[in-house]
Order: structure tokens, then sequence, then C-alpha cells
């Protein structure tokens, strides 16, 4: 594989390995018995890091964890790509860590769809990263997304659509909100 100067590897970051599908699920069972009624009314859950590469995953769940983040962003052009819906409100996704494992249990709160440029202060400010201003937001989110596009072949414009997510950790207790 031909390292291009956007690449993972050309960046010294590690390729995240296969999630582990079972321990979510047992995670998700674990979950499902403590929150039977939040469970039920979104039975459905997708399991993801997040980032791309070992390293940004492992620093983002620890601002979930350890942090303030409470959200999250991603293209929708990403979802069809991997032939996924798109989150709705309720909707529960397992956070894994840079080496693939379940760490916690993730509640979509509040979703708005929009470009890039849509972006308000207080959705940077919960996102959580760097210095949580709009600038820094904007600045590194458009160099992640002209990377991980350009990764795929296609290229990133400010007039893609972001699914903008506010979310709660629910489970374990220990990272409950």
């Amino acid at each position: 594989m031909t390292e291009t100067p956007n690449s993972n590897a050309a960046l010294g970051r590690t390729e995240l390995p296969e999630l582990d599908r079972v321990a979510a699920a047992t995670m998700w069972g674990a979950y499902r018995a403590a929150n039977p009624g939040a469970a039920a009314a979104a039975p459905e859950y997708s399991v993801e890091n997040f980032g791309d590469s070992v390293e940004l995953a492992d620093e983002l769940l620890a601002l979930v964890t350890h942090g303030p983040k409470r959200a999250t962003a991603a293209l929708v052009e990403e979802f069809a790509e991997e032939g996924e819906l798109l989150p709705r409100i309720g909707s529960h996704w397992i956070a894994c860590d840079g080496r693939g494992r379940p760490v916690v249990v993730i509640r979509s709160t509040e979703l708005r769809v929009g470009p890039f440029d849509s972006v308000d202060e207080a959705f940077a400010y919960d996102e959580g990263e760097d210095d949580r201003s709009l600038e820094s937001w904007r600045r590194e989110h458009r160099r992640y997304w002209e990377r991980t596009r350009a990764a795929v072949g296609r290229d990133f414009t400010p007039e893609h659509e972001v699914v903008f997510e506010r979310f709660s950790v629910v489970w374990p207790p220990e990272f409950a909100d």
C-alpha cells in the first residue's frame, strides 16, 4: 500500500483493529438488563470507534470517559458508504477503545443534519476537543475529513452534510452521566 501524505501510516498513526463484537454484545446485555425501558425503546445498537486510528480512538474516548466530550460529528456520506442508517434520538452505540474493546454505551440525545459550515459555538464546545472553540473545531474537523476522504479517493468540501450528534453516556455506571 502506498503511503500518501495524509494516510495514517504517513502520520505515524496505527490502523484500527477489528471491533470485539462479542464483548460489545455482552456489554449491551448488561445495559439492557439494567435499563430495560431504554433498551426496548431503541433495541438496535452499533459498535464503533471515535476517529480512524488507535491513537485518535483512545484520545477521543478518554474525552468521553474522563472529560467534557458529549457531542460528535460524522459525514452523512460515511454512513451511506458503510451501509449504516443515520442515528436517531434514543439510539445507542457502543464506543470501543483503540484495541477494539467496548468501553461505554452512548445514547443519542440530539441530532441535526446540516452542512459543515453550519456548526455553531455551542456544538464545538460540547464536542470537547482541543480548546473547544468554533475556530479549532472547523480547523481540526476540516483537516480530519480532508485526510479521511482522500484516503478513500474522495474530496471533502464545506458543502458536505454532517450529522451533528449530542449524546449521554449511559453505561457502565462508573462512566454514566
